[in-house]
């Protein structure tokens, strides 16, 4: 199920601004390449699947001294988001590299949709082809 969450901006829209909803970690590496998965804009509204782990990084500061941040957050059924860990530095990705892979493989409770209506959750299903039926 997709949500519209807001992705942060981090950082100054002069520098490097990112973020990627995580898929996968290699854990044989500790740059920001260690972390798989599809980019989303940052600082707006963004469709992203619910229960996801979502990665943001920004930088701030003069062009030759750039401070780095980057954030963890996990994306919640009710379209807010949870901030799990952030990293400061050069050594950000190794910083969050557990975290992240601790959250992908983490047994997540079962989304809890009774705020939706029955309605909704049968048009969802309608729009990934299912039949649904009363």
């Amino acid at each position: 199920m997709l949500v519209p969450i807001d992705v942060p901006l981090l950082g100054d829209e002069r520098h490097k601004n990112w973020a990627k909803i995580v898929e996968s970690v290699d854990t044989s590496k500790s740059s920001g390449w260690a972390f798989d998965g599809p980019f989303v804009a940052t600082g707006g509204i963004q469709d992203v699947p619910a229960g996801s782990v979502l990665l943001v990084y920004g930088e701030r500061g003069s062009r030759a001294n750039p401070q780095i941040t980057a954030r963890v957050f996990t994306v919640n059924a009710d379209a807010t988001i949870s901030m799990e860990v952030e990293a400061k530095g050069k050594a950000w990705a190794r910083t969050l590299r557990d975290t992240v892979e601790r959250l992908l493989g983490s047994e997540k409770a079962p989304l809890d949709l009774t705020y939706l209506s029955d309605e909704m959750l049968a048009d969802e299903l309608r729009a990934r082809g299912w039949r649904v039926e009363k």
